[in-house]
């Protein structure tokens, strides 16, 4: 059963195959056959299987929808209400959600059967699930490398088919990043598609929750409970949400697609270059029309993220502070002594590092010397992706620069692991949509290809991914360890 998708799945519990309950106890015990994965670090079974049984009621009563009785997992990072969430941080490992996000509530509205919530970097700040505070997640195609970050549970426990589908989020590339080195589709939809109403907040205007499963198809119907307007939500935006699934099978013919020059030079590994290259003339058999493309100011794309990224972070974090929730120093001299050895003490290295660079950024004198300069560097940036959209459809290239690396190998040099996220980080901060789909193999490690649009235009994005995946194979591969 863990190799059907969604729609295979949601038939097979309509004719009364199995149920939602059987559906549940078979990938629960998946999970707990491969704890090795370290993929979650909260199973909810008493809930998952109350939820099951309300499933299997609904599908009986033939009111059902198609995620109904669907089992799924949570990035640990959504709140979910009476179920601790941590970030994957110590600050909040005593932390209880008193409510649901949004995202989390939706998709309980359509049915679906939470198994968990799963592991990540540390409140989403790194490019390799190295920094959890409940310990490296591991690669199921490879166990000695890294799955990527920060959505590295999430894209681990759909590729190794702990569970149907997740929830990720994505700052800098931590939906996609992750899905291109584990194998699976990842969509990071446009910045206000999908509410952030009880996702906690990393940067608040880069952040964006988006769907993570084998395929495009699977990301279409999980987009599709997501999406919407939220009154809750300040940054969510009041726009029709398409039928995403009717667009799917729409024709090629004629889709203009643009190759940014800077996406194909020196950096780039010649393994990823050569998948790519394949998966491209896939399009062009499919009727595509290939153009180079620039987008001249992605050089600076790095710099000004992380001066951007941990300035809102640093304000975001500022109310983990040993208060009013989270963790708290034991026997504090005075309030001072509290603050500072809760923070200390409850924070990661990595959350520390941004933190200070982000408060030196936003500090007297030197605001307008770094945010205020990478706030402009940012319009430029969403200004190249515009002139581009002006000539082609969608821009397509590399995830990453090259496959996964092996764990630890960039722990200590934090500059390299930034440079990891070169092809994500423009994306996030111009606001516009973006998916990553498996294209193939280095070795034994998969490679995404990454397609983006204009905004709003994730049904065009899916549409394009899932008929490539039509013609190719490579979404419907599995780790040979948990086949």
């Amino acid at each position: 059963m863990h190799h059907k998708t969604i729609v295979e799945l949601a038939k097979g519990l309509r004719s009364g195959e199995y149920s939602s309950l059987e559906l549940t106890h078979f990938f629960l015990d998946r999970i707990k056959q491969h704890r090795q994965l370290n993929a979650f670090i909260t199973v909810t079974e008493e809930l998952a299987h109350q939820a099951a049984k309300a499933a299997d009621i609904r599908l009986a009563k033939g009111d059902a929808e198609l995620l109904t009785g669907i089992p799924i997992a949570h990035k640990d990072i959504f709140c979910t209400d009476g179920i601790k969430t941590s970030c994957a941080s110590k600050m909040l490992d005593n932390f209880i959600g008193p409510y649901n996000a949004t995202v989390v509530e939706k998709l309980n509205h359509a049915g679906t059967v939470m198994l968990g919530k799963l592991n990540m970097d540390e409140f989403a700040m790194g490019s390799s699930n190295e920094t959890s505070y409940y310990g490296i997640v591991k690669n199921p195609w490879d166990n000695t490398a890294i799955p990527g970050g920060s959505s590295g549970g999430s894209a681990a426990a759909v590729a190794a088919r702990l569970t149907v589908c997740a929830t990720g989020t994505d700052t800098g590339g931590s939906i996609r990043q992750p899905a291109a080195h584990c194998g699976i589709t990842g969509l990071k939809p446009t910045y206000g598609r999908v509410s952030r109403y009880g996702m906690i907040a990393y940067a608040s205007s880069l952040d964006q929750g988006g769907p993570m499963a084998r395929s495009a198809e699977d990301a279409a119907i999980l987009l599709q409970a997501m999406a919407g307007f939220d009154e809750k939500d300040s940054t969510s935006v009041d726009c029709p949400v398409p039928d995403y699934h009717s667009a799917l099978n729409n024709a090629l013919d004629g889709l203009k697609i643009g190759l940014p020059k800077e996406f194909f030079g020196a950096g780039l590994s010649n393994e990823v270059a050569v998948i790519l290259e394949l998966a491209i003339n896939e399009y062009r058999k499919l009727g595509a029309e290939i153009k180079e493309v620039s987008i001249p100011n992605l050089q600076y794309a790095i710099p000004a993220y992380y001066v951007i990224a941990p300035a809102e972070c640093s304000a975001n974090l500022s109310r983990f502070d040993g208060v009013r929730f989270g963790y708290r120093c034991n026997n504090p001299a005075d309030i001072t002594d509290m603050y500072t050895r809760s923070r200390g003490e409850g924070f990661g290295k990595e959350v520390k590092r941004r933190i200070l660079m982000g408060t030196y950024a936003l500090s007297a004198g030197y605001y307008d010397a770094y945010y205020l300069k990478a706030q402009k560097i940012r319009r430029l940036i969403s200004n190249d992706f515009n002139n581009a959209f002006a000539e082609v459809d969608v821009i397509m290239g590399p995830v990453t620069p090259s496959p996964a690396f092996a764990i630890g190998e960039k722990i200590d040099d934090p500059v390299a692991m930034y440079l990891s996220d070169i092809y994500t980080i423009a994306i996030n901060l111009a606001g516009i949509p973006a998916i990553s789909v498996p294209a193939g193999f280095a070795g034994t490690k998969p490679v995404g290809l990454q397609i983006i649009g204009n905004y709003f235009a994730e049904d065009r994005l899916l549409n394009i991914a899932h008929r490539y995946q039509q013609v190719t194979d490579w979404h419907q591969q599995s780790p040979k360890d948990f086949g």
